[in-house]
């Protein structure tokens, strides 16, 4: 049996690129902070960082899905690998607002300042 060789040269670019451009993205609206975004707030955060939540998700997805080989695989095993990783972004996601509200509002109604140099 022979196996023929076939190259991904392009597919790599693409993946490459794809991923350079959500970066990009990250990067320019870091730097920026739009006000509309940093201001408008869902569900306990502001907009901005919810988009960066959504883009490092897609780009760990995207990762996983061509580093991986995961798109030539059966949907049970893509979702067997998938499912936790879900769950675990969720578990931690819920720990960071409710842990981060607890600390805020400790600071906020005590006479603990929040610079701690002092």
């Amino acid at each position: 049996m022979s196996h023929e060789h076939v190259s991904n040269t392009k597919r790599i670019w693409f993946v490459f690129a794809l991923l350079s451009v959500v970066t990009t993205v990250e990067v320019i609206l870091g730097i920026l902070k739009p006000e509309s975004l940093e201001l408008t707030h869902f569900v306990g955060l502001n907009l901005l960082n919810w988009i960066f939540y959504i883009l490092t998700i897609f780009k760990a997805y995207y990762i996983v899905w061509a580093f991986m080989h995961m798109e030539g695989e059966k949907s049970n095993l893509r979702w067997s690998v998938v499912s936790p990783v879900i769950f675990l972004v969720l578990y931690l996601l819920f720990i960071l607002l409710t842990e981060g509200h607890y600390i805020y509002g400790v600071f906020k109604d005590s006479t603990i300042k929040w610079n701690f140099l002092t």
